[in-house]
């Protein structure tokens, strides 16, 4: 043993490696190619020389395996391989005319080939595969390689049913397979359809390209419902069925992979505790984001599961899952032989690293915005006091104590002053006064500044710090509105009483919830599309979970779904981000910074656990606070947790966590696993996973942890009922006003630039007033040349900007959709008008001074041809003219069309439509 050879050495890892595989090692002496499927025969002379493995394959050679010294570089050995698969005599039965498969393997690092691909190339692969899957391959036409190369070409996609950006995504991706890159990234912006897109390229892959399986990983469990739904409502776009119909979805709710599912859906928690071999994993472990859970720093190690093997994907989807998973879970996904593309919003470095820089898509939230796919966002700021500097309570005084997870409350008068910092707000103390003056001034702006004129709440979701910030804030959004339970919910991971998933489907589809209170359940993913308002009331260090809850708002939504939703506006047309903690002007990092031990709270460390992080850290910090909770707690509290924990004491559980990390203790049970007196490294490394894994089963019970979350927690919150809150400040923030300036400023360089080359701005600056007849193509024109870039404008974004620098010579409260409002702009932006309104408001003002010259010119007009003057004024109001076409129009036509006209205006209708034109519409 100890005079190995390097090369000896490697191959005791490769046979290892290949029995784990199923494979049977021989040497040639005494080879038996019945003893199985596949047979790795050591030493097998060829023409060429001998190769150090020949794999047969149902008797029949298929392909060479080649063994170096580890640390040998293997690019150069490729040639070695393929000189011995084209030297196979020919006497010998082979898979096709040349054994196709090659590996290179110094058994720590391997590479394969299959050389019928196009292109051929090695791939670094985590281990062998399987002889079953070498026979199934060799027995295909052509390769899933070959296949990507002409995919798109062979079977074009079809752009009906895609939006541009799914389309060019799509296209983008498939170009990269045919370029055989392993890794894609496509960065696309919330609220733009990457699920849509994902399921689209996967059915095409499924469909197109022969993928045997899919993997599709999400953040957590909730959002694998929604994303299995997406496949069940999808429409296939050659086929007309839809993708369940033809294909087996299923989302892993267990440790076992459904052998005739196309797509398996399952969070990186779940994958590791399977490729681990646990055969059941708590679902609870799944529904927190990894965005909420600290990671531990420590890469998670895989080694090779034969009841999963490399191949049971072809290709790997991540979406808008936490940057962690490219750097600690990053072996999960590097385990399988399959292709990875990941889908966000918000692509971090890691995440541009990990997909080798490939961004095949980059679509951007401004982009989205420009092209109508997402809405815009403004910033409104409360600032208070308390929020800005914490506040103090005089010795003397009375405040409330309160337990944080009973609360229950009681009255104390405290001997010493209370004095605290704004960052021990609703963590020690809550400063009741502070939150309700949010509330309150929230209440107070919503109409008359951050929803001008809008007489229902708008769907709003509050993000709170934890779930007892989150209560509080309930309660007093309740009282400060005046509202009952149904106004305002709390949807967070510790709600009760309704599932989670009701709460959700409540506030996305019924009038009631007003308001939702979140911490960390609808942070990510969750599509909310009716939600106008984000009110920040806790803060966010990372950039990318900050863009992530900003995508909440971002949703495009029909005027119909919307309006059954919110009845008194008439188009979601932005969102508001209403920050009360200056979660906007604050430094972000594109990843949160590892927190130490000793600050990661209770709950966080022993879910943790419970997810699988169970490096020395986190089991000697759990260990140190069990045993400090032993000392603390009373005799009932410890039969409860020896009920839980099937008889084990805090002190048991304790000692367990600290045995695995006592090296003595892994050195014994390594000893009594390998059966050896001086087992190595490795052998004592996994002998401490082994008590680790023993020592943390008692964790896997969500019952016992939240008992223990519940004692732990039985601390006491000061409540300051005395401190008065004042607003500091309640507005657009600066940014927002200088982004408006930027907006007006470019469409009055826009005017200036084209006044003499497009025909409406040519109308309005040169023509006579009276000759001022712009038709609807000529407006259409310019809301195509200002959308385009370098402007990159919209006229709702020009509406809000001018509303935002100066609010009193702005009217018609809101943005405003309609097309011809883009003549108000130009009068306004030109100074022609001296206050910015709907353009439909001028129309109405000037169809009113008209019906008061006809009358006191005496034409009166009968309340039916009334009526019909108005809808004739109202056409005009949006589409510039009206002939007599346009009575073949609704609402015209339901009510007589052109004939009624005639009826009631007689030969003066031609007169009446002539006048209207010129008079409404210059």
């Amino acid at each position: 043993m100890v005079n190995q050879k390097p090369e000896e050495k490697a191959r005791q890892h490769i046979d290892k490696l290949l029995e784990s595989a199923g494979w049977t090692i021989q040497d040639y002496p005494d080879f038996n190619l019945g003893a199985s499927l596949g047979v790795a025969v050591r030493e097998f002379p060829l023409d060429s020389g001998f190769t150090d493995y020949l794999l047969f394959l149902d008797r029949s050679a298929g392909g060479v395996l080649e063994a170096k010294p580890e640390g040998t570089t293997l690019s150069g050995v490729s040639e070695q391989t393929e000189k011995y698969l084209t030297g196979v005599p020919n006497r010998l039965p082979k898979v096709e005319d040349s054994p196709p498969f090659s590996y290179e393997s110094t058994g720590t690092e391997t590479y394969f080939r299959d050389i019928r691909d196009t292109d051929t190339r090695s791939r670094m692969v985590f281990a062998f595969h399987k002889p079953e899957t070498l026979m199934e391959w060799s027995s295909q036409p052509d390769t899933l390689r070959s296949r990507l190369k002409t995919m798109a070409s062979n079977h074009p996609l079809i752009r009906e049913g895609l939006r541009d950006c799914q389309f060019e995504a799509i296209q983008n991706l498939e170009q990269s397979f045919a370029q055989i890159r392993p890794r894609a990234l496509m960065q696309m912006a919330t609220g733009s359809g990457k699920t849509y897109t994902a399921v689209s390229f996967i059915y095409r892959l499924i469909k197109f390209a022969g993928a045997k399986r899919i993997l599709f990983l999400v953040d957590r469990s909730n959002l694998g419902r929604q994303t299995k739904k997406e496949f069940a409502q999808y429409i296939t776009p050659d086929d007309g069925r839809k993708f369940t119909e033809l294909y087996n979805v299923q989302h892993l709710t267990s440790n076992t992979i459904d052998p005739v599912s196309k797509v398996c859906i399952t969070t990186i928690q779940r994958l590791y505790s399977m490729l681990s071999g646990e055969t059941e994993f708590q679902p609870e472990n799944e529904e927190q984001s990894l965005f909420e859970i600290s990671p531990d720093g420590r890469v998670k190690d895989v080694s090779y599961n034969p009841q999963i093997p490399i191949e049971t994907f072809d290709f790997i989807v991540t979406d808008e899952c936490h940057r962690s998973i490219y750097g600690l879970w990053r072996q999960v996904l590097e385990y399988f032989d399959a292709f990875i593309i990941g889908l966000t919003a918000t692509p971090s470095k890691q995440s541009l690293g990990f997909f080798n820089q490939n961004l095949v898509m980059e679509y951007s939230h401004e982009r989205a915005v420009a092209d109508g796919v997402n809405v815009g966002y403004e910033v409104y700021r409360i600032k208070t006091n308390i929020t800005e500097k914490g506040s103090r309570v005089e010795a003397g005084d009375y405040i409330d104590k309160r337990d944080k997870l009973t609360r229950k409350v009681r009255w104390e008068q405290i001997d010493e002053p209370l004095e605290y910092a704004s960052n021990q707000l609703d963590r020690s103390v809550v400063a009741k006064d502070q939150i309700r003056t949010i509330i309150k001034t929230f209440k107070e702006k919503l109409p008359a500044e951050i929803f001008p004129g809008r007489t229902e709440i708008p769907k709003t979701l509050v993000f709170a710090k934890d779930d007892s910030h989150a209560e509080d804030i309930v309660h007093i959004i309740r009282e400060e509105f005046g509202k009952g339970n149904d106004f305002c919910k709390k949807i967070t991971y510790r709600t009760v009483g309704d599932k989670t998933e009701d709460l959700i489907a409540s506030f996305r589809n019924s009038y009631n919830p007003r308001i939702a209170v979140t911490v960390d359940m609808i942070s990510t993913g969750t599509d909310i599309r009716p939600l106008e308002c984000l009110l920040f009331m806790r803060d966010v260090k990372s950039r990318v979970l900050f863009e992530q809850m900003k995508g909440r708002g971002t949703r495009t939504i029909s005027h119909t779904d919307f309006q059954a939703i919110t009845k008194d506006a008439l188009a979601k047309t932005h969102f508001m981000i209403v920050d009360a903690v200056g979660v906007c002007e604050n430094d972000k990092t594109d990843s949160r910074p590892l927190e130490r031990k000793k600050s990661v709270s209770f709950d966080k460390l022993i879910t943790s656990i419970a997810a699988g992080i169970r490096d020395e850290d986190n089991l000697t910090s759990l260990a140190g606070r069990l045993s400090k909770m032993d000392r603390e707690i009373d005799e009932k509290d410890r039969s409860d947790i020896e009920k839980a924990s099937e008889g084990k004491s805090l002190k048991v559980l304790a000692n367990g966590l600290l045995d695995a990390v006592d090296p003595d203790k892994k050195f014994e049970k390594a000893r009594d696993i390998f059966k050896t007196e001086t087992p190595t490294d490795d052998q004592i490394k996994n002998a401490g996973k082994e008590l680790a894994k023993s020592a943390c089963i008692p964790f896997d019970n969500p019952k016992l942890r939240n008992l223990l979350i519940e004692i732990k927690n039985r601390n006491e919150q000061d409540i300051d009922i005395t401190s008065k809150d004042t607003v500091i400040f309640a507005g657009y923030d600066e940014q927002a006003k200088e982004k408006a300036r930027t907006v007006v400023d470019t469409f009055k360089k826009f005017i200036e630039e084209n006044k003499d080359e497009i025909t409406a701005l040519q109308i309005i600056y040169s023509k006579p007033y009276s000759k001022r007849h712009l038709t609807y193509g000529e407006i259409r024109e310019v809301a195509e040349a200002i959308r385009k870039p370098p402007y990159q404008l919209t006229p709702e974004l020009l509406w809000q900007a001018y509303e935002q620098l100066d609010k009193s010579k702005v009217k018609g409260a809101g943005v405003q959709k309609l097309l011809t409002n883009i003549i108000s702009l130009i009068r306004f932006a030109s100074g022609k008008s001296e206050v910015l309104e709907p353009f439909p408001e001028t129309v109405n003002q000037r169809f009113e001074k008209w019906r008061a010259q006809q009358e006191k010119a005496g034409g009166r007009f009968t309340q039916i041809q009334t009526e019909w003057l108005v809808m004739i004024k109202d056409h005009i109001a949006t589409s510039l003219s009206i002939d007599n076409e346009d009575f073949e129009l609704s609402p015209f036509y339901e009510k007589g069309g052109i004939v009624k006209a005639y009826q009631l205006f007689g030969n003066g209708l031609n007169n009446i439509l002539e006048e209207l034109n010129e008079v409404l519409a210059v």
